[in-house]
């Protein structure tokens, strides 16, 4: 069911021409200063794939992806992707990328079962990113100094963009803050995973949370996650916790609620893989064409993840939706109420 949120006396701080110059300002400037901190090259990516390769990601587990026949082919199924992450691993062993250097790409997905709201739409474009890694850095430490350089990333575009109008002000704090998911339930033990979100953003302003996917001590896990991508179960020498994943997350308060920009986390390896296949019931993936070559070796360590475009602009740009940073279907009554409070959708 679609759900809108209508902000308190809000007022867009830039025209739908601005909008659309200041659109491609953050993305020419993000996509150039993550390229840099993290050494990833550019490179095309597909806007579907073969059914039964393994090589589309389900996300949480849960979500259907869009298909269709392709005549020529003599009716195979194509899937349209909805993220990048088995691809990108299969491109790094491809295009035989040394470690501490990666890609990039613009990755555009449909997620048809999405609940269309404020930050979900059917149409997702993110930057899909992946690097090799050596394997003896598989650990949180690690895990952090990317998250930082990337959250460096975005505050360097946010500078850039509230120089060039002032009348957009700076609002992300200078840090980000780390806790496990097993933490954050331990903090806020009476409310649930996305009202404990709410909370920790609203007190540090940005919040890298780690081990999405893992089981927490109530037997519940903060989030669902895939099991042949994010490592989420591998126990850290550092806190004994499980999980070399995680989500970035920042206090918004135009919509007076924490946001997800970012998903990303180590890979993981062959014996990660099967032990989440194991205890997700997922064992038949092996067979799988990506499966078999990640438990074969053929593939690299690696880490990487996804950040919103359109989400970002949103943020930035001090919007209240993400349908004015971005060009989708939604609903006819939810484009009328939006119109009427002053933030036309696209």
């Amino acid at each position: 069911m679609s759900q809108l949120f209508i902000p308190r006396n809000y007022e867009a701080a830039l025209s739908l021409q601005q909008t659309e110059i200041a659109i491609k300002q953050i993305k020419d400037f993000f996509l150039s200063n993550i390229s840099t901190e993290l050494r990833l090259r550019r490179v095309t990516a597909p806007l579907f794939v073969l059914k039964g390769l393994g090589m589309n990601d389900d996300l949480s587990g849960q979500e259907r992806p869009v298909t269709f026949p392709i005549k020529d082919m003599a009716e195979a199924e194509a899937e349209v992707v909805h993220s990048l992450a088995k691809w990108k691993r299969v491109t790094l062993a491809e295009y035989n990328v040394e470690s501490g250097y990666g890609i990039i790409t613009d990755m555009n997905a449909i997620r048809a079962d999405e609940e269309l709201d404020n930050l979900h739409s059917l149409y997702v474009d993110q930057w899909d990113w992946e690097r090799v890694m050596p394997e003896e850095c598989r650990t949180v430490e690690y895990l952090k100094k990317i998250v930082e350089r990337i959250y460096g990333a975005i505050l360097r575009t946010e500078y850039h963009i509230c120089e060039t109008y002032p009348q957009i002000k700076p609002f992300l704090p200078e840090e980000i803050t780390f806790i496990h998911a097993e933490e954050l339930l331990q903090r806020y033990p009476t409310l649930s995973a996305k009202e404990r979100e709410d909370a920790i953003c609203k007190e540090y302003g940005a919040v890298f949370i780690i081990g999405i996917g893992s089981e927490l001590s109530n037997g519940e896990k903060h989030d669902n996650r895939a099991p042949d991508y994010d490592d989420y179960s591998t126990i850290s020498d550092e806190s004994g916790l499980a999980g070399l994943n995680g989500d970035l997350l920042i206090w918004y308060p135009i919509l007076e609620r924490s946001i997800e920009l970012s998903s990303m986390g180590i890979r993981v390896n062959r014996e990660a893989l099967e032990r989440q296949l194991k205890q997700s019931g997922k064992e038949e993936r092996k067979e799988l064409y990506f499966h078999r070559r990640l438990i074969e070796g053929s593939l690299p360590q690696s880490i990487g993840g996804g950040i919103g475009q359109s989400r970002l602009c949103m943020v930035l740009l001090h919007k209240a939706h993400v349908g004015e940073t971005q060009s989708s279907i939604w609903p006819e009554a939810m484009r009328e109420e939006c119109k009427q409070a002053g933030m036309p959708l696209i």
